[in-house]
């Protein structure tokens, strides 16, 4: 009893954000967030939720806070109680447009897929992207709105289940681990096997491993965490 009021207390925080927001506004929210735009393989995934039941027995939160168990038993719950829409890029088309273009495309065509359409649009950081409806800025916004942890998690949870069928394929680089990341035993099996198809071209250490030389090498030269990983 004890843990469900804590976890009921921990949703309803972020929950407490969506409703101020409702009612400042009057609007049908939704929330949009991706995941996958660090790794060196694989696609972006971006998810768009609308929340129709907010009763949720799961806990709610940034998908990285959350376990692999917390985040596959609160992917069941939401697909139950949200009207979901799921965007996938492959690495080709990441490649093609780089990763922020394919990104932001993604959230059109996520938002796109809603059978149902909001009003106001909770986005999940700073880059802002044309939808036909109100949206907002949410810097955190994983972690402060239920809204947008629900499509977080959405995102979360298909792009790790997509890397783990990966792996089964090329069970040498340790996809079910890392996910695509950047992490040293990915580094290890890029420079040793060299890059799969489902490697982004576009990306430094992939594009020096495809040349014979030190993929880990293109670390040296970054000045954020662009190629690190969140969380695999």
């Amino acid at each position: 009893m004890k843990k469900r009021k804590s976890l009921l207390l921990s949703n309803q925080t972020l929950l407490r954000f969506d409703r101020e927001v409702a009612d400042e506004t009057g609007a049908v929210l939704c929330g949009v967030d991706e995941a996958g735009r660090g790794p060196l393989a694989g696609p972006v995934v971006v998810c768009a939720a609308i929340v129709k039941d907010p009763d949720f027995v799961s806990r709610i939160d940034d998908s990285k806070k959350l376990s692999p168990s917390q985040r596959d038993e609160a992917y069941a719950e939401i697909l139950q109680k949200c009207v979901v829409s799921i965007a996938v890029y492959d690495e080709k088309r990441i490649d093609e447009m780089n990763i922020f273009r394919a990104t932001l495309s993604a959230f059109v065509d996520a938002f796109d897929g809603l059978r149902e359409k909001p009003t106001l649009v909770l986005i999940d950081g700073n880059a802002d992207v044309y939808l036909p409806c109100a949206r907002r800025l949410v810097t955190g916004g994983d972690a402060r709105s239920f809204t947008i942890a629900c499509a977080s998690i959405v995102a979360k949870v298909t792009r790790d289940r997509i890397m783990r069928a990966y792996h089964d394929r090329y069970p040498e680089y340790g996809f079910d681990q890392h996910k695509g990341y950047g992490t040293p035993q990915h580094m290890a099996a890029l420079q040793k096997h060299g890059a799969t198809p489902i490697h982004r071209r576009s990306f430094a250490p992939v594009a020096l491993a495809l040349a014979g030389q030190d993929p880990s090498a293109a670390f040296s030269d970054l000045l954020d965490d662009e190629y690190y990983p969140e969380q695999p």
